[in-house]
């Protein structure tokens, strides 16, 4: 059974994917501030509840590969549907779930569609877009990734406060029904060329690589637990992946293609590209930190300083096409890097009598620079790729992209600690010193500028292809939003 799709209404196309990809990215980041209302409900600790959050980043590493081979065959649209029905059904029975049981698997199963939707999603909208429309498509589908962890605290503390924690999971509900009729009636059910069969050495090592690598880092931000145990893991989760690569680069049909790498623009966004994310995710998680450990404010007082910085990532968002066509990928990556690790080394520099206005100015900044470099780099990854290569490209950005918000956490986490260690209050102290806070930003600040590097890389005209670095009187004077 397929619907017919009205060209006419492909422009929706972003728009749909965006929707649902920011029910996803809302949902993995507002649970965090509803956790102690939970455990209360649950009569459980906090500590016990986070095995939900765990499971569900867990089953997101595992499914993600093969996400590309089952939307080849089963169809894009087949395939994202029901991935947006697992979601809304998985959301619903976290919100009526009694207890850590039966919350741990129904966000299991919400891991499962929710690995399906995002890169599936973006597979989609690459598809469907001409090159010379991609920067604006992948500039919509961006945003939600951008602005959704720094909305979410926000908006969880809000929801948790002044209804219930069941409802930060029940209004997944009507986004989803609206998304699933629209994608019914616009998507288009697209298959791939050729019947790929499905590498199950791959399957096995990519997910127990993801696993270890996730699980290694999500360990690293617990205090409480040794770091030489998420050192291990973190460790095999690298060794798993170096097998998987070998084994990818040998297969004729690997599950992730590491060949879509040895397309240089595309090789940069996801190598070069990792560790600038990982130093610039340190920072959601270090913020708010800072301010209730380091300044004394409440979590609320905390969530609004935050709105500073999903205001610079939602702003930049109507410059960034036409700052990409005025001065092109590779000198927009060089200076907007440096512009975000100065302004992540800024944020160090605040302490509680830094006047509001400069702190808010500091984060605004980072917004600003956090949202551009984001934005630039999921479009420059297709630049150069073939048709035949976009669903092996879109799986292997995926994987990279959820590998790096779990390892910017981490980064942010080890950071306070080897920091905290240093200083004399012991690597797993719950407590920490505005002087540790300081070296964290430093080390997330350093990383980031050090990731500059590889964007020397580049080729001055790279991205061109898409409308990026043309000079004012041609194409210039096209709608920059």
């Amino acid at each position: 059974m397929t619907a017919t799709h009205h060209p006419s209404r492909m422009h929706w196309l972003p728009f749909i994917v965006a929707a649902t990809f920011f029910m996803e990215y809302l949902d993995t980041t507002i649970i965090a501030t509803a956790l102690p209302q939970m455990a209360q409900a649950f009569k459980v600790g906090p500590n016990e509840l986070s095995l939900g959050m765990t499971a569900y980043m867990l089953t997101l590493a595992v499914f993600i590969p093969i996400s590309g081979w089952i939307a080849d065959r089963l169809g894009s649209r087949t395939v994202f549907a029901w991935a947006i029905v697992i979601f809304t059904l998985a959301s619903v029975l976290c919100g009526i779930s009694s207890n850590v049981f039966e919350f741990t698997s129904a966000r299991i199963l919400q891991g499962m569609g929710g690995a399906l939707m995002v890169p599936v999603g973006r597979l989609i909208v690459v598809r469907n877009t001409s090159k010379d429309k991609l920067m604006k498509a992948i500039s919509t589908i961006t945003w939600p990734a951008i602005v959704a962890p720094v909305v979410g605290p926000s908006l969880g503390g809000f929801i948790t406060t002044y209804f219930s924690w069941h409802w930060i999971f029940l209004i997944n509900v009507p986004f989803g029904i609206a998304a699933l009729i629209a994608v019914i009636s616009i998507v288009p059910n697209e298959r791939g060329n050729q019947k790929r069969p499905l590498d199950m050495m791959g399957f096995f090592l990519s997910g127990l690589a993801l696993t270890s690598l996730l699980y290694g880092t999500e360990l690293a931000s617990h205090t409480e637990v040794r770091l030489t145990e998420a050192i291990l893991f973190i460790v095999a989760g690298l060794v798993l992946g170096i097998l998987s690569y070998r084994h990818g680069m040998r297969r004729e049909h690997p599950l992730l293609d590491y060949s879509t790498l040895q397309v240089k623009t595309f090789n940069v966004t996801v190598v070069a590209g990792s560790f600038t994310r990982i130093g610039i995710e340190a920072v959601p998680y270090l913020l708010p930190l800072l301010f209730q450990i380091g300044f004394g404010l409440s979590a609320f007082q905390s969530g609004l300083l935050l709105l500073a910085s999903a205001l610079g990532n939602l702003g930049m968002k109507m410059f960034t096409t036409r700052v990409l066509r005025r001065f092109g990928f590779r000198r927009v990556c060089l200076i907007n890097v440096t512009i975000a690790g100065v302004f992540v080394l800024a944020c160090g520099l605040l302490s509680a009598s830094t006047p509001v206005a400069l702190v808010l100015l500091t984060i605004f900044v980072y917004g600003l620079s956090r949202s551009m470099q984001f934005s630039t780099l999921a479009t420059l990854a297709y630049a150069d790729v073939t048709d035949a290569q976009k669903s092996a490209a879109s799986t292997l950005w995926s994987v990279a992209q959820q590998m790096t918000i779990g390892m910017g956490i981490a980064f942010g986490a080890l950071g306070l600690r080897i920091a905290s260690y240093f200083s004399g209050g012991g690597s797993g102290g719950a407590y920490f010193s505005l002087t540790d806070f300081h070296w964290a930003f430093f080390l997330a600040g350093t990383l980031t500028l050090l990731s500059a590097l590889g964007y020397r890389g580049l080729d001055k005209d790279a991205g061109n292809n898409l409308g990026g670095g043309i000079r004012a009187g041609s194409a210039s004077g096209s709608s920059g939003r």
